[in-house]
């Protein structure tokens, strides 16, 4: 009989991605189970993944909220509780955030193993919370911000995790700029109106200078049509998005990326050989976006600016360097090559696989 494995995350794409990458890792060895809150399930693709909604309450800092959340809260433990009992659960890998809290109380009451998975540089709450009950928690890098000293052997390295499909979508590197140099905007999975406003108006000032075209998140649609009218107006080549699960399709179509510092759009980014500049979210839970960035800028993989010290100007001169003068940008380019080239759908899944049964 299958190990039964939960797989609990919910939240933003951050969260719910990975979760969905480890459940394409693991279905084949294990019987899975997934649960989800209502902001993670619009990530999820309803007709592959057949998930349980557990819906989890938002911390509020307001005062007079506080009993509803306790009582929510309440019930949230209670569902979960019963949903791993009943499913006779006897693993369950979390992907964090306060949408865990619930299911990990639980299992830890129900003594059933946690594996946690902590993709930032700087660990997160809940996860630190929790670290003492598990028994691994999988991670990208051994330096991660706030991780308590005592428990640094239960972190186990692996490759940053990507989809199955975005192995097969790479083509192989060339080393060359297009004629029209194409730039990809990410803003994130909840996307991002300093990218709506200021980097689109960059974008309209680098085009008088240079030929480029642009494939651009934009946060909603009446952005996206204001925005597109705009372009459109002066002649710009563009592909406007919402949120896309498949974004990995545009890859291969881009020169240059500016984004945010989400651990999974970085991740694929690098591993697509797209040399990006990260303007990380400056209100990111402990600044870890801003962490997540400096890590990947110190080995050489990408340039960052704070958002604070944006300057519309100082922004378009070192595009506009970066490609008429390419050195910087073929070398954070080979650096990615030498960086990624160990990441492997097979190598990620037999380290998992042999983590879960190692006890």
């Amino acid at each position: 009989m299958k190990k039964k494995i939960l797989i609990s995350t919910g939240g933003s794409g951050g969260h719910t991605i990975p979760a969905i990458t480890l459940y394409e890792h693991l279905k084949n060895d294990f019987e899975i189970f997934l649960t989800s809150d209502k902001r993670g399930a619009k990530y999820i693709n309803k007709s592959v993944y057949n998930y349980k909604l557990i819906e989890i309450p938002r911390i509020s800092k307001n005062f007079f909220k506080l009993p509803y959340v306790l009582l929510f809260l309440i019930v949230s433990f209670f569902k979960s509780f019963f949903f791993i009992k009943k499913n006779n659960i006897q693993v369950l890998i979390s992907t964090g955030g306060y949408m865990s809290f619930p299911l990990c109380l639980s299992a830890k009451i129900l003594k059933i193993k946690i594996y946690l998975f902590e993709p930032n540089t700087v660990i997160g709450r809940s996860n630190k919370f929790f670290i003492k009950f598990s028994e691994k928690i999988i991670s990208y890098s051994k330096n991660i911000k706030n991780f308590p000293e005592k428990y640094k052997h239960k972190i186990f390295l692996v490759n940053p995790l990507l989809r199955k499909k975005i192995y097969e979508e790479k083509i192989n590197f060339k080393n060359k700029i297009k004629k029209s140099f194409t730039i990809l905007i990410i803003g994130g999975s909840q996307g991002a109106e300093f990218f709506d406003n200021e980097i689109s108006e960059l974008m309209i000032d680098l085009f008088k200078k240079y030929k480029i075209s642009l494939i651009q998140q934009i946060t909603n649609e009446n952005k996206k049509k204001i925005i597109g009218e705009k372009y459109k107006e002066i002649g710009i080549q563009n592909e406007l998005f919402s949120f896309s699960e498949e974004i990995f399709t545009k890859y291969n179509q881009v020169d240059f990326a500016i984004t945010r510092s989400g651990a999974s759009t970085i991740s694929e980014l690098i591993f697509f050989n797209i040399p990006f500049l990260t303007i990380p979210l400056p209100k990111s839970k402990d600044n870890h976006q801003f962490y997540n960035a400096k890590d990947f800028f110190d080995k050489k993989l990408c340039w960052l600016i704070d958002q604070s010290d944006y300057k519309k100007e100082n922004l378009k001169e070192f595009i506009l360097n970066l490609i008429q003068n390419s050195d910087d940008y073929f070398e954070k380019k080979n650096n990615m090559i030498k960086f990624s080239y160990q990441n492997t759908w097979n190598n990620i899944n037999q380290k998992l696989l042999a983590l879960i049964n190692e006890n």
